[in-house]
């Protein structure tokens, strides 16, 4: 599939789930293609970076789900900030492990999974919706309910994938793209690149296959597909790039000039401007 042609199939006032971490892995090209649809009115569910923080300023998100929004060396991602300290979209924020246990619920199909993580803790205050439940044997043990994340989409981006959509990361840490895939009703998986299942043995082994074919409904090959996050070891995180856009985020005068200059046009335009970024600042 080609990314516009993902897009196609999501509607506004869905539930979109992004894999990645911060600004880690995500699926940008993915999320650009979002940004010059008209959908709107989106439930965004994500471990939060840049995708959060570029559909938060251009005003497509009504709710998200998150345990953070980060861009890992700038701490907080501006635009979130801002947007949130407008109280421009609702906001359930979770522990860590409350959200990999809310999606590993969806992926199970159950309706809560119990969980420590969040007692004792403002989550539960700033969360009045969340439920304990007790342990049903001896101990009684009281517990967070964590809910379900259920999605009508997950977008999630890996190094390699095949046509069938089996789905390999390579880099340090699988993340939780597989549960996001798991949780939804459909998952589109896009790739650095497209290559034959076999290749998946040669490479590093099966041990790094992550997502599974059974829960992939389309596969996207976009080649720098995370920038500027980062998708090791294919490229590190461009940090003089995420620098510039921490600077456009923070200054209401530079943003509409960055995004017209990076954002206006389609991924072809995107990859060419980043290359002309970078041969200016040398």
């Amino acid at each position: 599939m080609t990314a516009e042609e993902v897009v196609g199939r999501l509607r506004s006032g869905m539930t979109i789930g992004i894999g990645g971490w911060g600004s880690r892995r995500k699926p940008m090209a993915l999320v650009r293609a979002l940004l010059r649809s008209d959908l709107t009115d989106l439930t965004v569910v994500s471990y939060g970076g840049p995708d959060v923080g570029l559909l938060a300023a251009a005003g497509k998100i009504r709710k998200l789900v998150a345990a953070f929004a980060t861009l890992d060396s700038v701490p907080l991602e501006p635009h979130f900030g801002a947007a949130r300290q407008r109280g421009e979209f609702e906001m359930v924020e979770l522990d860590e492990a409350m959200f990999m246990w809310g999606l590993t619920a969806a992926a199970q199909r159950l309706p809560f999974m119990p969980v420590r993580a969040g007692l004792a803790s403002d989550v539960m205050r700033v969360n009045p919706s969340l439920r304990t439940v007790a342990s049903p044997y001896e101990d009684g043990e009281e517990l967070v309910a964590a809910p379900a994340l259920r999605l009508d989409a997950a977008l999630v981006h890996l190094n390699r994938a095949d046509v069938h959509g089996n789905g390999q990361y390579l880099g340090p840490d699988p993340y939780f793209d597989d549960l996001f895939c798991e949780a939804a009703d459909r998952a589109y998986v896009s790739c650095e690149r497209i290559v034959d299942s076999d290749a998946f043995l040669k490479e590093t082994g099966p041990q790094s296959l992550l997502v599974k074919r059974a829960f992939v409904n389309g596969v996207v090959e976009t080649p720098h597909g995370a920038h500027f996050t980062s998708c090791a070891p294919d490229y590190d995180r461009d940090e003089a790039f995420q620098r510039a856009y921490v600077r456009a985020a923070r200054d209401p005068e530079a943003w509409p000039a960055f995004t017209e200059r990076f954002l206006s046009g389609d991924e072809d335009a995107y990859q060419a401007a980043v290359a002309a970024f970078h041969e200016e600042a040398a």
